[in-house]
């Protein structure tokens, strides 16, 4: 088995290779937070890339929970040409697109002026970046429902508009995540307390999924291998988890790790010049792979070709990528031609943790912006100025968000 091996998945649908886009969040919706040309335009060049697999940045459930301005949401039907664009330009070149959809519970940037939903009032603790997410309130029983709904409706509609699967995002600390962590999830009824009370979500969420679905549309999962915060989501947790999922009909678990408090995905701190080191999660997933029933897919850090066939001689079944695939979109392709080919971006080396991660996703975002419009990527762009063109970005968008919230209150 190579990195270009299909795989089958359990829904009986086919992966043509086992090489995946993992999701980024692109933050580039339109002014109606549809799917814009630029972002269609970025999922043609990643099509043409070869990737089997190309999974979407966030695609949120409920206009009023972001994870930041600029992101697409799928509530209703009113915007299908758009979507149905882009999963029409996503699949054109054989790939599956499997729609990411998500609620950034606490997570949401207050600048957004929405009021903020977790499962408990526990703020976040970012050091002086905390001030930027409001506290948040406890959600009720009608929250927690209503949240289930939208779920279920957003993976209805990318079906309908032609998405062939969805991950529903249970990860990085938003509002899945929140749930199954003891350090944000201090309820006392039944969604809180044993770890079987808070998985009761997102397996709730799983199963209402997958009946209100296709056969052979895939339901995947994302979720932390470990929350790498003393106390929280451990790896003992992540293997039960995987092991309720089992009955359930998920057709592959991609496994990931940390938060915006504890940024584990970006790696920062981890030697890129050792194999081991490269895969953040591959030791977790080697643990999982032990109860998982469905095909498994580890992201975080892959950058090489050695690294993937690594991966999957392991027993993981698919090789997600972000960082490699916002700066070499064809690297599938030219890694037929030439495998030694490994893309890298600038080091940061900010001693600031949380400012670093925030750095690094800036570089990416960097890189997905210029693919958007048809240029080259610059992996050296300098972190600052990735930053600065971020910031001043997000600026524009919150405003522009804003003013469509404003819009929708008073009924335009």
């Amino acid at each position: 088995m190579t990195p270009f091996s299909p795989l089958t998945l359990p829904n009986g649908s086919q992966l043509a290779n086992r090489l995946a886009k993992a999701a980024m969040e692109e933050n580039m919706a339109d002014p109606q937070h549809a799917p814009s040309d630029a972002l269609i335009r970025l999922y043609q060049t990643w099509a043409e890339g070869g990737a089997g697999l190309l999974i979407t940045g966030n695609v949120m459930v409920d206009r009023r929970a972001m994870t930041g301005p600029g992101g697409v949401v799928l509530e209703s039907g009113r915007f299908g040409q758009r979507f149905a664009a882009w999963a029409a330009a996503a699949r054109s070149h054989g790939a599956q697109v499997w729609m990411q959809i998500n609620h950034p519970g606490r997570q949401m940037p207050a600048a957004l002026g929405q009021p903020t939903l977790a499962p408990s009032v526990v703020p976040m603790d970012l050091g002086n970046f905390s001030r930027q997410f409001a506290a948040p309130r406890a959600m009720s029983e009608t929250d927690i429902d209503e949240v289930t709904s939208r779920f279920v409706r957003t993976a209805q509609l990318a079906e309908q508009f032609g998405f062939n699967g969805v991950q529903i995002h249970a990860a990085h600390g938003y509002l899945l995540s929140q749930f199954l962590s003891p350090l944000t999830n201090q309820r006392n009824d039944r969604w809180g307390g044993s770890l079987e009370n808070r998985a009761r979500l997102l397996l709730e969420i799983v199963r209402e999924v997958r009946k209100a679905c296709g056969a052979g549309f895939a339901v995947s999962v994302k979720l932390n291998s470990a929350d790498f915060q003393r106390g929280g989501f451990s790896a003992a947790d992540a293997r039960q988890v995987v092991a309720w999922l089992n009955p359930l009909g998920v057709d592959l678990v991609e496994l990931s790790g940390g938060s915006y408090e504890a940024p584990a995905m970006h790696g920062q701190a981890r030697d890129g010049r050792t194999l081991a080191r490269e895969a953040y999660f591959l030791e977790f997933a080697q643990d999982i792979a032990t109860v998982a029933r469905m095909p498994l897919m580890v992201t975080g850090g892959i950058r090489r070709y050695a690294v993937a066939e690594q991966v999957l001689q392991s027993g993981v079944a698919v090789t997600g990528m972000a960082t490699a695939l916002a700066i070499s979109p064809d690297l599938p392709a030219r890694w037929r031609r030439t495998p030694a080919f490994a893309p890298q971006l600038r080091a940061i080396t900010w001693k600031n943790k949380v400012l670093a991660s925030i750095g690094y996703m800036a570089m990416v975002k960097y890189q997905l912006l210029r693919l958007s419009r048809g240029q080259t990527t610059q992996p050296r762009v300098w972190p600052a100025l990735a930053l600065l063109c971020q910031q001043w970005d997000t600026q524009r968008k919150t405003r522009q968000y804003r003013r469509w919230m404003q819009a929708q209150a008073a009924g335009h």
